[in-house]
């Protein structure tokens, strides 16, 4: 009896301890001011549930590609103005709703509305109408031609959600994809669980939970500890050789489309003017601040384009490190001596850089009064009110340089020859007319000064040796659980 108790026993735990895992904890920096991509400008939003909980017509990859999701296929008209998308079918919300083409348009039509909240609501205005054919085909045609419609519609923004749930999305989100809500303890952990009636393939993962941790010194010990399995965007760049010194670890770098700015607010004097722009660019030393700041971790950029585009044009030399110029500009301008208000958001980068930018502008005669802001309150302040003088963000989303053709962006940037510019990007259909459009946009916005340009953020992950398939590059703010496992 002794021994078939024993054999049991260890046959038990020769089974559990070969067994992989199925669950993974990841950090975060930042949480999430709610939990509906359609409702928020917030990039930790889409960390949590793009490619998870939610979905879209189609989806980045994470080389950047775009992939079919809820659209398996898509016709375009000869004229380039009608989409006809083929839905999969068999696919059901998390509350098991079907989802279906009425859903489509329903997101859409609600996306596009005069009264839309949606962060992105450009990426929805060059449609016309959205047309239900059959329940699994929607016909969507254009103003003018779009090439890259379905690419918009690989944004976090552009998901489909459904009328049934969409009211309660911001807390409790029910979305089509392989992972359903499970719970949000708020100043704490967001957890999903697998969606056993999920349309696609099945994950390897049955549950997944998101810490949030903005302090860095606590991210590392919660990393050392064991307690987080991943931490896809790590914030205490200083200790990744400490990572990479230890075989329970791998530290993952790549890159991101997070353009990081020292943003100016160009509708209130005197940075409406643009000699004291300038004068703000020359004072700026990127490379100490991608050393102070980030540990080495970042490349300078001259514009708001990612440097590993194709199309990117490198115009640094533009705004290159010249303090003397600067205050000999200053001096121009009529405003030698200067005290300009500088709000500071959670995440390190903008923390740490926005110290050495203070002491670099110090430098040339322009004071700073530093506010750290929560980021709660850097979107109500900066971004929706515009009650701010400078401010040091990462624009993390894709192809987002059309954000200056925006009116009423947060940072003022209302130039008419830049809005047509980008209406003509928008219609252009021929590659090398479009490569042609994004560098003159990129020379525009780079000789206006508009903001800062600091460097591209890298992507420097930390994940214990084992877990596979995070994402190295960031195409869009996510985490990617759908390739994820532990391998044995």
């Amino acid at each position: 009896m002794k021994r078939t108790l024993l054999a049991a026993a260890l046959t038990f735990w020769a089974t559990t301890a070969l067994a992989a895992p199925d669950a993974v904890t990841l950090g975060m920096v930042l949480e999430p001011p709610n939990l509906d991509p359609t409702a928020g400008a917030a990039a930790a939003i889409d960390e949590v549930v793009y490619a998870n909980v939610f979905e879209g017509l189609t989806r980045f990859a994470p080389d950047g590609s775009i992939l079919p999701a809820l659209a398996q296929s898509w016709d375009v008209s000869e004229d380039g103005t009608v989409y006809t998308f083929h839905l999969v079918t068999g696919a059901t919300f998390h509350d098991g709703t079907t989802f279906d083409a009425e859903d489509v348009k329903f997101s859409l039509d609600r996306a596009r509305a005069e009264d839309s909240t949606n962060a992105q609501k450009a990426l929805f205005t060059g449609i016309s109408s959205v047309e239900v054919l059959d329940p699994a085909t929607v016909k969507v045609t254009l103003a003018a031609p779009d090439g890259a419609f379905p690419f918009k519609m690989a944004w976090g923004d552009a998901v489909i959600v459904a009328p049934e749930s969409i009211e309660t999305d911001a807390t409790k989100p029910v979305g089509t994809g392989p992972f359903q809500f499970g719970e949000w303890v708020q100043g704490d952990r967001v957890t999903l669980t697998a969606y056993p009636g999920y349309w696609g393939e099945k994950p390897a993962l049955s549950r997944a939970t998101f810490r949030f941790i903005s302090d860095p010194t606590a991210a590392f010990a919660a990393m050392m500890s064991g307690d987080i399995d991943a931490f896809p965007n790590y914030p205490a760049p200083e200790t990744l050789s400490q990572f990479e010194a230890d075989p329970r670890f791998k530290v993952v770098v790549g890159t991101t489309e997070g353009e990081t700015i020292l943003a100016m607010n160009n509708r209130n004097p005197p940075l409406n003017d643009v000699r004291v722009r300038e004068a703000i660019a020359h004072a700026i030393n990127r490379q100490e601040i991608i050393d102070g700041a980030m540990f080495g971790y970042g490349t300078p950029i001259g514009t708001h384009f990612p440097p590993h585009n194709p199309d990117y044009v490198d115009l640094t030399d533009l705004s290159a490190y010249d303090p003397d110029k600067s205050r000999a500009l200053l001096s121009e301008a009529g405003v030698p001596d200067l005290t300009l208000r500088l709000a500071l958001p959670p995440p390190s980068y903008a923390r740490r850089g926005g110290e050495i930018v203070a002491a670099q502008l110090a430098a040339v005669g322009i004071r700073t009064q530093i506010t750290n802001v929560e980021w709660a309150q850097w979107l109500e302040q900066v971004f929706r009110n515009h009650d701010f003088d400078l401010t040091i963000i990462s624009h993390v989303e894709p192809a987002d340089m059309n954000i200056y053709a925006r009116p009423d962006y947060y940072f003022g940037y209302d130039k008419p020859e830049f809005i047509t510019l980008m209406a003509e990007l928008d219609r252009a259909v021929d590659p090398a007319e479009r490569s042609a459009l994004t560098k003159q946009a990129e020379e525009m916005i780079a000789h206006d000064y508009v903001n800062a340009f600091l460097f591209q953020l890298a992507k420097t992950g930390v994940a214990k040796a084992k877990l596979e398939g995070l994402w190295e590059n960031a195409p869009t703010p996510a985490n990617d659980l759908t390739g994820v496992y532990w391998a044995e």
